[in-house]
């Protein structure tokens, strides 16, 4: 049977240019946020990279300091000379008195080295202008606020279920990916955006759930990519790809797998891997037991 929709590389040229037009966008947008992760909670434990430490500050806290000193010991530790930095810290472990914010030059720093980001045109970020917003940040670091998990889980429930619809859209007019799979990619997005956002609230309530705010990230940064370059390929290197090239050679291979009557044993591959999905969840719940037991001996 046809199918009941024109396929991508059947589309006119100008829809084509207005479908990756779309995709480019949203495809540097994927790239900069990666990297503003990186910047930001990748800069949580003060070492550039993402890691478990990072997010667990970034949504519990790191509860042996205050905030204003992870802070200025991790992803703001360029924004000040060490002896600036270490001024301000010593301030804060003196007891943050406003007195002493004035006579030991602590507000000169501020509003030399903060004030140009943390005013109050600046929104979701602390006014250092306001001494009580300052104080506020110098006690023990517990992570995000409960207003801010609900700020950022309204906006990304929001944002980025719309930029995969989008995306899901156009490679629904895929032809080269089986329904079955086409469904799969299409919801996969959804579901791990829901898990991505229930992590950050699970995770700053119990620490050893920042390993599933990093799976449902990686999980959807994947659905992203596929769909993203099958429906790039297919728009304009259908040919070279599917045709000549390495997609071609897994039709032939499954389709002779068929003929040859292995298809059974091609099933039961598909079981074998299956099983092994199983057990591999397995694995990251024991994981996650041994995690919480470091985490509690702590």
């Amino acid at each position: 049977m046809p199918p009941k929709y024109t396929p991508l590389k059947d589309h006119d040229t100008p829809i084509k240019v207005l479908f990756s037009g779309y995709l480019i966008t949203v495809g540097i947008g994927y790239m900069f946020a990666l990297i503003q992760i990186l910047l930001t909670h990748g800069m949580a434990d003060g070492k550039f990279g993402l890691s478990v430490d990072d997010i667990v500050y970034s949504y519990y806290g790191n509860r042996s300091g205050t905030v204003l000193e992870q802070k200025l010991d991790g992803s703001m530790s360029d924004k000040a000379p060490d002896q600036e930095r270490f001024d301000i810290i010593q301030w804060v472990r003196d007891g943050a008195d406003s007195d002493a914010y004035k006579d030991n030059g602590i507000e000169q720093i501020v509003q030399a080295r903060c004030v140009m980001c943390h005013n109050k045109e600046a929104s979701g970020i602390p006014n250092f202008n306001d001494y009580k917003q300052l104080k506020a940040l110098t006690a023990q670091d517990e992570g995000a606020t409960l207003g801010s998990l609900t700020r950022g889980s309204h906006i990304h429930m929001f944002g980025i279920s719309f930029i995969f619809m989008f995306v899901g859209i156009i490679f629904s007019f895929s032809e080269t990916t089986e329904v079955k799979y086409k469904c799969i990619a299409v919801g996969m997005p959804y579901v791990f955006l829901v898990t991505d956002i229930v992590s950050w609230w699970l995770t700053k309530f119990f620490p050893m759930f920042a390993w599933l705010v990093i799976f449902a990230g990686m999980g959807m940064g994947v659905s992203f990519m596929f769909m993203w370059a099958t429906s790039i390929l297919e728009m304009w290197l259908y040919k070279p790809v599917y045709v000549d090239g390495i997609g071609v050679h897994y039709q032939r291979i499954k389709s002779e797998l068929a003929e040859a009557g292995y298809e059974e044993k091609f099933n039961k591959l598909m079981s074998i891997i299956g099983r092994l999905l199983i057990e591999l969840k397995d694995i990251v719940l024991v994981m996650l037991e041994k995690m919480q037991t470091m985490t509690s001996k702590k």
